[in-house]
């Protein structure tokens, strides 16, 4: 092959990241009266990291301690 001709390349370029929902910070935290309650924090890393709410479970994201629901 000759070295003008160029190959044809597909269509090139990197793939877009998809940016998912944040969840609001105050969604961590309820007010009832003058009291200031908070969610579940992870009993091994402390009260800084908080544990994600999912359908059956509850999960740290730093530690991956998971709590499982119960069925009533």
């Amino acid at each position: 092959m000759p070295r003008d001709e160029k190959k044809e390349k597909g269509s090139g370029g990197k793939k877009q990241k998809k940016k998912s929902p944040r969840t609001k910070k105050g969604s961590y935290y309820t007010v009832s009266g003058e009291k200031l309650e908070r969610r579940n924090c992870c009993p091994k890393c402390g009260s800084g990291v908080f544990m994600a709410q999912h359908r059956d479970r509850q999960a740290c994201g730093n530690c991956g301690y998971t709590e499982w629901k119960t069925a009533k």
